[in-house]
């Protein structure tokens, strides 16, 4: 898949009976940040009430007819579904939606993880993830894989499909993918084990939330910031010192909802820097109308890989962009968090058990100086109680 800045692209959804509306569209709006971040131009969305996604083609085949005369009207070069697509929905689509890439939203994901992936390990984990998303839909595919591998012996004997070949040729590269990544994994894990008992927090989040640049202003380093999805695939690690406590501070890839299987067990090792954390820092992008629901997906990300009952402080950013909309006590609707003022929104959070937290801006440095001490309360009470007779003296 090769996206252009003038390539195009279509986004569908579906509402079923127990869905809000405006969050598909949220959904929506989602999937064409992630299609502008591949490189593609968003155009239109078209959504579609359903009890439940048609088992043959997702959508009711009307729906289906419209999207297609509308590619074909207007030149569209994408077609990307909110959900993954079955092998056989993916065949039955294509065949009504002609001379259009169809696409969904796992694929998508794993083409941006391909761009970004910059170090050999982030483009194994990725490469990995591809194969195992492949395999089960090369049904009907004419992939001419064993060409990339070349040499006597490559191809299948007598009476051997196509198809089977080229199974057979996927499957042994993720045997080889998975032997290789085995081999970082040790190297990585002897790291960490040379890194010494120095307490470590890893900053956690929905994808960009401001991670990177927050990862920035605390080790006053330079890790790679801007405003796409997936900005940062590969682990950063850099030693902190406040006052005089030392500590490791990690910043991991972003999760995002719907983070495709494949790429969290095939980036399961850097995922590790979160599992070995004492301490998890999740920044949350309190702007997003959504951020309540993006704050549950990176909790059951981390209860997936078994780092759910860690320590953990939220750091609520991006406070200078948060608005909200007055409560009209004449209106019908009851009110939301869309109606709550900042100031409200933090008494409630602030006075909730078990949740400590702070507000802050990392763009602006709002708040930084208290997050920093914060950070040194937490830090250095876990280093006294690991070192007791250590009076922090480096």
């Amino acid at each position: 898949m090769d996206y252009h800045n003038t390539e195009k692209a279509v986004f569908v959804g579906i509402i079923r009976p127990h869905d809000n509306e405006r969050t598909v569209m949220e959904y929506l709006d989602e999937l064409q940040f992630l299609a502008e971040t591949a490189g593609a131009m968003g155009d239109k969305k078209f959504i579609q009430r359903v009890d439940k996604p048609d088992n043959a083609t997702y959508i009711r085949s009307g729906k289906l007819e419209e999207i297609a005369q509308y590619c074909e009207e207007n030149q569209i070069n994408y077609v990307i579904f909110d959900d993954e697509l079955s092998p056989m929905q993916q065949r039955n689509i294509e065949r009504v939606i002609k001379n259009t890439a169809v696409i969904d939203r796992t694929s998508l994901i794993l083409e941006i993880f391909a761009q970004r992936a910059k170090t050999s390990y982030a483009k194994m984990q990725v490469e990995l993830a591809r194969y195992n998303y492949m395999l089960p839909r090369l049904a009907g595919m004419w992939t001419h894989l064993e060409r990339q591998r070349g040499g006597v012996g490559t191809r299948g004997g007598m009476g051997e499909t196509q198809i089977e070949v080229d199974r057979r040729i996927v499957k042994e590269k993720i045997s080889r993918l998975k032997e290789q990544l085995k081999k970082v994994d040790r190297q990585m894990a002897t790291q960490r084990g040379n890194r010494g008992s120095l307490v470590r927090l890893s900053l956690v989040g929905y994808t960009n939330v401001g991670k990177s640049t927050l990862m920035n202003l605390l080790a006053k380093s330079d890790v790679f910031a801007e405003n796409k999805l997936f900005a940062t695939l590969d682990t950063t690690v850099r030693k902190v010192v406040i006052e005089n406590v030392p500590f490791l501070l990690s910043d991991t890839v972003g999760f995002i909802r719907k983070l495709p299987t494949q790429l969290i067990e095939a980036f399961k090792s850097t995922l590790d820097e979160v599992r070995e954390a004492d301490v998890l820092v999740h920044v949350v992008d309190i702007s997003h109308p959504g951020f309540e629901e993006q704050m549950k997906v990176v909790e059951d990300t981390l209860r997936d890989i078994g780092s759910i009952n860690k320590p953990t402080y939220v750091v609520f950013n991006k406070i200078d962009a948060y608005t909200y909309e007055p409560y009209d006590e004449f209106s019908l609707e009851p009110p939301t968090k869309d109606n709550v003022p900042l100031e409200e929104l933090k008494n409630s959070w602030i006075a909730r058990e078990k949740t400590p937290c702070i507000f802050i801006s990392a763009k602006e440095k709002i708040g930084i100086e208290k997050l920093r001490n914060d950070i040194y309360k937490m830090v250095a009470e876990i280093h006294a109680g690991r070192w007791p007779f250590n009076n922090f003296l480096w």
